[in-house]
């Protein structure tokens, strides 16, 4: 493993932010401290990894996500909360969106049909994406460092360890949806 991460670390953080941001810079970033990985650039991939997946669903939303709605009435109902969600907390979201686990798609295509620029959301993708890869690093990083994680605590417990990670980044998000979904419902 640790050859493997030597040689395709960076590009499979960058594809595993991509796909499900928290896991994987959570375990990269554990392995800071031990050499593995160097912390500015763990948060460079991690950030160009979560900023490619946002602008892929914010163009969607942009360019497709009216007419994609329009053609299903029952799916437009289920995203109009949080479209006026949206629209009454744009700049909460705007500046937090990237750390609300579980709305990794739905809050980029709703942005992007929002009608907000893209030279505007350019601007809040970078500064919330770096906030995120950062908070996220530094925090894998203590626990890493904590926990006394090495190459081998991932090989012999790998599933233990996703799950963990896994685990604490479905609190976190599970947590702050339920605030969101509170306002939703009092609103």
């Amino acid at each position: 493993m640790e050859k493997f991460l030597d040689q395709y670390g960076y590009i499979a953080l960058l594809i595993g932010t991509f796909m499900e941001g928290e896991t994987a810079i959570l375990m990269a970033s554990s392995l800071i401290y031990k050499g593995l990985f160097n912390f500015p650039f763990t948060v460079l991939a991690a950030f160009s990894g979560s900023f490619i997946s946002d602008w892929i669903y914010y163009l969607i939303g942009r360019l497709n996500g009216k007419y994609f709605l329009a053609k299903r009435p029952k799916l437009s109902e289920k995203v109009k909360p949080v479209t006026n969600f949206f629209h009454q907390n744009k700049f909460q979201i705007l500046f937090s969106y990237r750390f609300l686990y579980g709305f990794r798609i739905i809050i980029p295509l709703v942005i992007g049909m929002s009608g907000l620029r893209p030279l505007q959301y350019l601007f809040y993708s970078i500064v919330t994406g770096l906030l995120w890869a950062t908070t996220v690093s530094t925090t894998g990083y203590w626990i890493g460092r904590l926990l006394d994680l090495r190459v081998q605590s991932f090989e012999e417990n790998i599933l233990f360890i996703v799950l963990g990670f896994g685990t604490l980044g479905m609190l976190i998000g599970y947590t702050i949806k339920n605030i969101a979904m509170l306002k939703i419902h009092v609103e």
